[in-house]
């Protein structure tokens, strides 16, 4: 038997080494306990369907009076707009369709139609994939898949990493796609039309907002905000990550969300000495998605879907629908997190009805006791000796103005300008007021060099072109561009220009849709009613980790124009939650990825993700579909076309 070291009399002492040694001896997880949930929740999900819809389909039911009444109303409309002249006006349709309520001078509904019918077809998902050869399309599809198994493993290859692999492979689609072009074998390939430029202004203006939140200051508003979400307990410590996460995303962008605390969570298990950090960042990241469901401003396929929608979708609107089935999702989130990584996040624990127990009832177990008595004695001995008076003044008037900054940052997000332009600006008041502070308030560094007895040595004198000595005060201020800027990872925005390449590509030959058409049968006209929606879902759930979620939205305002704003609240909340569902599903997991690999943590992997993202995912995507189906405010049914009068009318 083992016994705890000679000298440990003090019952902590005994109680951290027992909690260590039990730790140590965990038994690593089987294949089955890792993958089994996983691959229970697929087939479930697989056998939902095929019970609601019979397993070739069989069950689906024919198109009802309204549906085949909506399909004529919008192949009427179509035949009236492309009957009606171009404006000379067309030419700003690069930029967006404009305002949907034009009055009857400007053309009314069939003015707005006609701008919107064209907008799509010629800048948002123009369909050039007749133009493809049976080899063009083969081929730019093995290219894309490959690498997207290289993106999803880049561990299992050459160390070469994330986005010098997207890059990479955007580099191979656009070389392939000349050499296609030049053979006959496929069509121009337009690369700066795919690089969509918002989202890399968006993350650049966050990081360096980020970046200068973080190191204006010693003990500032970053240090406050890490110390706010640290807690001597596992399992509190991802609740508040998990809360602070739902909330952020709903109200501004889960983007910028995970971009601002990844690196805190990162620290917090630094600071714990935690020996898996894959639970706090997978709270992080999943949270952070499913929270952005909420509202139309929490992710961008979000607000390209409310730009995009064919009727107006208002604010609250979106958010009153979506509560319901954020709020399950969130819940269910929450529990599986819990019971999944019990082992870790409730130490000593002997199951989920325990864990229960000690989240409701206040139990602890020996190894979390433990925890919170070492987690007070290194405050205890971290506070000794400090002045009680400068603690409770701690807010230094830089900590003030970085407050005032974040609340003028995202009053100008919730009032709708740019987000770009308003995170960009963000940054640069940052800089300006970073570099003020070290230049007049910080001291100076001392660059004192000492010979081997401890006496300074002369400085060193340096001289210009013309032999001048030039003195220390006439050097030259170390500059913004020398410190702070250099640790803006300009690696993320490499990966996702190369990933914007790929995914261009791929969606030109027109696969994403076939697979769409295919997959969907009888349900493609359908889309979200009766049981159909089940199915819809699902397609949308693969096609957004395969394609990505915004080139599926942008190629589902394509081919259904006139979809209903409850058809667009499916696809808003499935494409959404689809993100959890594997590391390349979001835009989100791959920012937690980087951030966390920046400073040396690599827990956080594509196969580490799957085992949790499938079940999650299936879990919060067909609860929160159930429960949006049967309690949504918005219609059915498309008021611009006139449907919803018809309806009235018959009713």
């Amino acid at each position: 038997s083992e016994f705890p070291p000679h000298g440990h009399k003090n019952n902590n002492n005994n109680r951290s080494f027992f909690a260590e040694k039990k730790m140590s001896e965990q038994k690593p997880v089987s294949s089955l306990r890792r993958w089994g949930p996983a691959m229970v929740a697929l087939a479930g999900v697989l056998a939902l369907n095929a019970s609601l819809l019979g397993p070739t389909g069989a069950k689906i039911p024919a198109l009802t009076e309204a549906q085949l009444h909506k399909r004529a109303l919008a192949e009427q409309r179509t035949n009236e707009i492309l009957a009606m002249s171009p404006s000379a006006d067309d030419a700003s349709l690069r930029h967006g369709f404009g305002d949907r309520n034009l009055s009857e001078e400007e053309g009314g509904v069939l003015e707005y139609t006609r701008r919107r019918h064209r907008y799509l077809g010629e800048y948002v998902h123009e369909d050039v994939s007749g133009e493809f050869s049976p080899f063009g399309k083969w081929s730019v599809s093995i290219i894309y898949f490959a690498y997207w198994f290289f993106l999803m493993f880049p561990n299992w290859f050459l160390p070469i990493g994330r986005p010098g692999i997207a890059l990479g492979g955007g580099l191979t689609m656009v070389t392939w796609r000349y050499l296609l072009l030049k053979t006959g074998n496929g069509p121009f390939f337009d690369a700066e039309r795919v690089i969509i430029m918002e989202p890399l202004f968006l993350l650049f203006g966050l990081m360096l907002t980020t970046i200068y939140l973080e190191k204006m200051e010693r003990g500032g508003l970053f240090d406050k905000l890490r110390d706010s979400l640290d807690d001597p307990v596992n399992w509190k410590r991802t609740a508040k990550i998990m809360i602070l996460s739902t909330i952020g995303s709903a109200a501004v962008m889960n983007d910028s969300v995970v971009l601002i605390f990844s690196g805190v969570v990162v620290d917090l298990c630094v600071r714990h000495k935690v020996a898996n950090s894959l639970p706090y960042l997978l709270a992080l990241a999943t949270t952070a998605n499913i929270g952005s469901a909420l509202t139309m401003t929490g992710n961008p396929q979000n607000i390209l879907i409310v730009s995009l929608a064919y009727d107006d979708i208002g604010w609250m609107e979106f958010a009153k629908n979506m509560f319901l089935p954020v709020t399950a999702a969130t819940i269910i989130n929450f529990f599986m997190m819990f019971a999944y990584y019990g082992a870790e996040l409730f130490p000593g624990s002997g199951g989920f009805v325990e864990n229960v127990g000690i989240m409701f009832l206040g139990n602890r177990t020996p190894e979390m006791l433990a925890q919170e008595h070492a987690y007070y004695a290194r405050q205890a001995a971290a506070n000794e000796g400090k002045d009680a008076e400068a603690e409770t003044s701690s807010w230094t008037i830089w900590s003030k103005l970085q407050i005032v900054i974040v609340i003028a940052f995202l009053c100008c997000f919730a009032g709708g300008l740019d987000v770009c332009v308003v995170s960009i600006c963000a940054g640069a008041i940052l800089m300006v007021m970073a570099s003020y502070k070290r230049q007049h308030y910080d001291p100076r560094p001392d660059n004192t060099q000492y010979d081997a007895e401890g006496n300074p040595l002369p400085a060193k004198k340096t001289y210009d072109m013309d032999g001048n000595e030039i003195e220390p005060e006439e050097e030259e201020l170390v500059t913004e561009s020398e410190t702070t800027l250099t640790e803006v990872d300009y690696g993320l925005l490499m990966l996702f220009i190369g990933q914007f390449l790929l995914i261009g590509s791929f969606d030109d030959t027109g696969v994403p849709q076939a697979f769409f058409k295919v997959t969907m049968g009888q349900c493609a006209e359908k889309m979200t009613s009766g049981w159909c929606v089940y199915w819809f879902v699902f397609i949308i759930t693969i096609l957004s980790n395969i394609a990505s979620n915004v080139p599926v939205c942008q190629m589902l305002a394509a081919t259904f124009p006139y979809a209903s704003p409850y058809d667009w609240l499916q696809v808003s909340f499935s494409a959404t939650i689809a993100g959890n569902l594997t590391m390349l599903g979001s835009a989100a997991n791959m920012i937690v990825a980087f951030q966390a690999a920046k400073v040396g943590d690599r827990t956080f992997t594509s196969e580490r993700h799957l085992p949790f993202g499938i079940p999650s995912t299936f879990a919060c995507l067909y609860a929160g579909t159930a429960l949006l189906a049967t309690f949504h405010f918005s219609p059915e049914c498309s008021v611009k076309l006139g449907e919803c009068d018809e309806q009235d009318a018959a009713n």
